[in-house]
């Protein structure tokens, strides 16, 4: 079985520099790592330290083979093969000695000490080889926070703790790396992105490519709208932005430059749309799982808090790029080029069932473990079963296939998901033996592995921020420093939302979306809801500045993987992409001072309205920063509509007022310049 090829969908992982024999190694471990989150999540086999424990050492062993250490272009595979193993084998000694760690928890022994800090050096090696240094520079001063802020001036110093009680709390227990975060990587996170795996190998870009272009192809600016409409879609089952500009964007960029988009603004319509689906439900991003578990509220209520909030985000996208093509007046795909959308739908159906099973789950008050679960058994079930009977003549394989499913359905109903589970893979067993077929073999492989390495990035954040957690519950500095946030906008909320969006986005700089949102948090969430907002939105108010930080210079992690795809520098794209992303900094503040926006009411009028006064809102952004609605806006048009829009950015009778009626006005002046400078153009 030969490792993936560069024809495969790309992961958020880089392609390792290994070769030969090798890369077929990296596979198989990945392969068994895939695994062993399946076996974990339907039989939970032991205690959920020991799961979290080996998780990590799973990603340890799998980073430090991808990226092996070295020195330029030469390359130590056996030193790779060395530290990863090690941190695998230390992870296992969790599992070994679970009884002897419980009884003596907090007191460390010679060997816990030096698998301890071994563990901790191995993890900020890890995250420094996938992330780059910034993250592991922020929670190293975390650590030596918690090992010198005794030291520290005025607030900030605490009573000092010996390097034994720091080591244990980070290293052991559920505190630390092995926290809330790892816990949700080694569960739901892992599944939902091997989900996301399956099906994009079982070719859902494609069914999503051919929809989007069916439906919106030949419409003026259509490839843009194609970008936007097939992002969207792929979040739905991945929730990663830089795996959505990489793999779709593959597609989408050529094409939008092809028919007259710059290369800075394709490259931006890409990023822009593609990190929203961290926030488009049902998979949503990483972060979705870990602010469930963080605020001990039903996943669902995440999913209903960021409907629609992620449904304007698409809206702003999808009416940028049509104002951008009407002011350079860009047509779309010819009719005829453009693939029949329901054709696709009808040849691809089965693709569909497992994200509605899922949806339905979910909106059935199942947990996203249990769902996710289910969602992937389905598709392993419908997907490759699918695939293979679909290459067999005659209906005996058919009859097979309907039978065993139904089994497999009667199972869960009466025994729950480990029967189903089960029998969902002698079913897909069966009928691959009966298929004798390599492909179906190759796909199913291809899918365990490829979802290994883009958990990878994901998991190693999520370990390495425990660090933080951990020292900010040791210390209790967090109150403080929420202490003093809060005398600073005690009577000024707005003052306190813009210190919480630039602490969001300045971290965002230099590290990922997860521990972003982690860090801000722990530090700014407690902050506003001591302030009056409601707890889901003061969350995701942190959570959405967060991913636009991946859209913010300099860093902007999505422009820069569209950089060589669109082949323009990846700080040109970034400011490209706030102007289509404009409105993802203003729909959270309008989220906070009217919550019915995420849905935080019993009232569908206040939603209504909300929503009513957010789509005006966006449409002035729009075209403020387009400089263009039916015809060419001047600057004093722009500023007008801006200005307008601000108003309704507060939820107060006046402020509405005054933001309606300058809609209303820059509508009518606007016709009215169009129709005059027509009367005056030459016949």
């Amino acid at each position: 079985m030969n490792a993936p090829t560069a024809a495969a969908p790309q992961s958020l992982v880089p392609e390792p520099p290994v070769h030969g024999e090798m890369t077929r190694a990296v596979f198989w471990v990945a392969v068994l790592f895939s695994c062993y989150q399946i076996i974990a999540a339907s039989f939970h086999p032991m205690s959920s330290q020991v799961i979290r424990a080996i998780h990590v050492g799973f990603v340890l062993w799998m980073v430090f083979i991808l990226f092996p250490p070295g020195w330029g272009q030469r390359r130590s595979h056996l030193l790779g093969w060395l530290l990863g193993l090690t941190g695998f084998v230390f992870g296992l000694y969790h599992w070994v000695f679970e009884a002897d760690l419980t009884w003596r928890a907090g007191e460390l022994t010679r060997w816990d000490a030096v698998i301890g800090v071994t563990t901790l050096v191995l993890l900020f090696e890890a995250s420094r080889r996938v992330m780059g240094i910034a993250l592991p520079l922020i929670c190293a001063a975390f650590l030596a926070y918690a090992l010198f802020g005794q030291y520290m001036p005025g607030f900030l110093a605490h009573r000092g703790y010996g390097w034994e009680l720091v080591v244990s709390t980070l290293a052991f227990g559920t505190e630390g790396i092995y926290g809330v975060p790892t816990y949700v990587s080694s569960t739901f996170i892992f599944l939902f992105i091997l989900f996301g795996a399956f099906l994009e190998q079982a070719g859902m870009i494609r069914l999503f490519t051919d929809f989007a272009l069916g439906t919106v192809g030949h419409t003026r600016g259509g490839p843009a709208k194609v970008s936007v409409i097939t992002s969207g879609l792929m979040g739905t089952i991945n929730g990663s932005g830089v795996a959505n500009v990489v793999t779709t964007g593959q597609f989408t960029i050529p094409l939008m430059k092809r028919f007259g988009y710059s290369p800075a603004f394709a490259g931006g319509v890409e990023a822009t749309s593609s990190m929203g689906g961290q926030i488009m439900p049902p998979v949503m991003g990483a972060v979705a799982f870990i602010m469930a578990e963080t605020i001990g509220v039903p996943y669902v209520e995440i999913v209903k808090a960021a409907i629609i909030p992620a449904i304007l985000y698409f809206v702003t996208a999808f009416w940028m790029v049509h104002l951008e093509a009407g002011r350079k007046h860009l047509i779309g795909l010819d009719k005829k080029d453009c693939p029949d959308p329901w054709a696709a739908v009808k040849t691809h159906w089965y693709l569909l069932l497992p994200l509605i099973g899922l949806v339905a789950l979910l909106f059935s008050g199942y947990t996203p473990l249990f769902s996710g679960t289910i969602g992937l058994a389905l598709t392993v079930i419908l997907i490759f079963g699918a695939a293979v009977i679909s290459g067999v003549k005659g209906t005996a394989l058919r009859v097979i296939f309907w039978v065993l499913l139904g089994i497999a359905c009667a199972g869960f109903l009466q025994f729950g998901v480990t029967t189903f589970f089960v029998i969902s893979f002698v079913l897909i067993g069966t009928l691959i033996v009966a298929r004798r077929g390599q492909e179906t073999r190759r796909i199913a492989l291809q899918a365990l592995a490829e979802g290994a390495r883009q958990a990878v990035p994901v998991a190693v954040a999520c370990a390495l921020v425990g660090v933080i957690i951990g020292v900010l519950n040791l210390t209790g500095v967090a109150a403080e420093f929420g202490g003093q946030i809060i005398a600073i906008g005690r009577d000024n909320l707005f003052l306190a939302l813009l210190l919480t969006m630039l602490t969001c986005l300045v971290l965002g700089m230099g590290i990922p979306t997860i521990p972003n949102y982690i860090i801000t948090s722990s530090l700014a969430a407690p902050v506003l809801l001591e302030l009056g907002v409601p707890l889901i939105v003061s969350h995701m108010f942190v959570f959405y500045f967060g991913i636009m930080a991946d859209l913010t210079p300099p860093v902007a992690l999505a422009c820069f993987a569209a950089s060589p795809i669109a082949k323009e520098r990846g700080l040109k794209i970034s400011f490209q992409a706030l102007r289509v992303a404009i409105a993802g900094f203003v729909v959270p503040y309008m989220a906070v001072y009217a919550p019915a926006l995420m849905l935080q009411t019993d009232s569908w009028l206040a939603v209504v309205y909300i929503v009513f006064k957010a789509l005006i809102a966006i449409g002035l952004w729009g075209a403020g920063a387009i400089g263009y609605l039916f015809g060419p806006l001047n600057w004093a048009e722009r500023i007008f509509g801006v200005v307008a829009a601000s108003f309704l950015v507060l939820a107060l009778p006046l402020t509405d007022e005054i933001g309606l009626a300058g809609a209303a006005a820059l509508v009518a002046w606007h016709l009215w310049r169009q129709r005059r400078q027509a009367r005056r153009a030459p016949a």
